[in-house]
């Protein structure tokens, strides 16, 4: 296994961990509490990254077997069947099951993905829903999905952790998805390359792009975590943009796959 991905699968964990000592706090008066996310509940969250985890072990046994790729057919299948509206199916439907035994799922999953993802073998990709993803793209894909949802269990819970340097991986995956943004509101993306420097919670300096670049973004990266994951209006960051380019696409951002989301009200 290579240090990125141990190193991402630690980052996953650690952030996996930190949601559930918030989820264990509201304990079981808090589950069903609303979420700033429209529909959803602290239960619908946690059972979202359940679903997610469970389906891309499926993915990443795939490989091993006709069993295993027969299983994993039938989600496709799904997709298919109800290709907007399936994966919050999953979710609200788990998260009818009892408490307890969602999150003793939740627990088993991580875990099982933390080692189907190493066993997946050198140089091979998982299929997936869109492109096939190395184990080190689910991890990092996994991860923006953990931070992301887990922001909205804080917000119910009234109370955010201090952001980390961890956040890195979602930013790195907000910069690589600026074209799939474009895609999805079927326009084409910019030619020019963008320049993107952020400040880290550590004060570190984060970049991406061409130095050279006419148009750039620059601003905290925990804005930028927000903005791309859809959890801040564009208006309620901190973040400069240089060109119309730039500026358009933080506007329609977004590091996750599926339809363009609503995004946030402005505050």
């Amino acid at each position: 296994m290579s240090d990125l991905l141990t190193s991402l699968l630690d980052d996953l964990e650690a952030e996996g961990d930190q949601l559930r000592e918030t989820v264990d706090r509201l304990a079981e008066d808090g589950w069903h509490t609303a979420t700033p996310a429209a529909g959803w509940t602290v239960a619908t969250s946690v059972a979202h990254l359940l679903w997610t985890d469970e389906v891309a072990v499926l993915a990443a046994h795939s490989l091993c077997g006709d069993q295993d790729k027969a299983a994993w057919d039938d989600v496709v299948l799904a997709a298919i069947a109800d290709p907007h509206g399936f994966v919050d199916a999953g979710a609200h439907e788990l998260a009818a099951l009892p408490r307890d035994e969602v999150l003793a799922r939740w627990g088993a999953g991580r875990a099982a993905l933390r080692q189907a993802l190493t066993e997946v073998p050198e140089g091979s990709k998982m299929p997936w829903f869109g492109p096939p993803m190395s184990p080190a793209s689910m991890a990092t894909a996994r991860f923006m999905e953990t931070w992301a949802h887990a922001l909205d269990v804080y917000d119910a819970a009234g109370s955010r952790p201090e952001p980390t340097d961890r956040i890195k991986h979602v930013a790195h995956l907000g910069v690589r998805t600026r074209s799939y943004a474009y895609s999805v509101r079927e326009e084409p993306p910019p030619a020019e390359e963008p320049r993107v420097q952020l400040t880290a919670p550590s004060g570190e300096t984060w970049a991406w792009g061409p130095e050279d670049a006419a148009q750039t973004v620059t601003g905290s990266a925990y804005d930028f975590c927000l903005l791309v994951t859809q959890r801040v209006h564009r208006d309620d960051t901190d973040l400069v943009a240089v060109g119309p380019d730039a500026e358009h696409w933080l506007r329609i951002a977004q590091a996750f796959a599926g339809p363009a989301g609503p995004g946030r009200d402005a505050t």
